[in-house]
């Protein structure tokens, strides 16, 4: 009977170490901002784009065209169970040149300094909501057109 407890105690106290890792919080980090020891290496007014690529690399993204600002972005997301994740730090480095592609200035921004802009991705959305894999598979039986087109002469325009 001791044995049996002893089991039970043991089965008991995985169950309670596997819900509490369960409920620890997981951290991802995305994306670059270059060290500060690398920023002191730049001038403002007297560096080039060419000199901020050799010393802290390209930025994973840059102003509207090629002659646009640098733009470094790191954000730290934090998963906490079942629950959405929370962007918990955010750096934005911005590195903006002059005409002559010159450094005209640094700026540093983190959620502090304003409100949270979420970085999204567009996604088009399904037409097959709501239909199962059945009804997908078996609704296309009767549209099929051996030619490719809709037109009555089956020509390929």
């Amino acid at each position: 009977m001791t044995a049996m407890i002893h089991l039970t105690v043991r089965a008991l106290a995985l169950v309670g170490l596997l819900a509490a890792t369960a409920c620890s919080a997981t951290y991802k980090n995305h994306g670059y901002v270059p060290p500060e020891q690398d920023l002191q290496q730049l001038v403002v007014g007297i560096d080039t784009r060419g000199t901020v690529d050799d010393v802290v690399g390209p930025p994973s993204l840059s102003g509207m065209s090629d002659e646009g600002d640098y733009y470094y972005v790191r954000s730290r997301q934090r998963t906490f169970g079942m629950f959405r994740p929370e962007v918990v730090e955010r750096q934005v480095l911005a590195i903006s040149f002059n005409a002559d592609d010159t450094i005209a200035n640094i700026e540093r921004f983190g959620l502090e300094d304003g409100r949270a802009v979420p970085l999204a991705r567009r996604v088009t959305d399904t037409t097959v909501a709501g239909s199962g894999f059945l009804r997908q598979l078996l609704g296309n039986l009767g549209n099929f057109n051996p030619f490719g087109n809709n037109n009555d002469q089956g020509f390929g325009f």
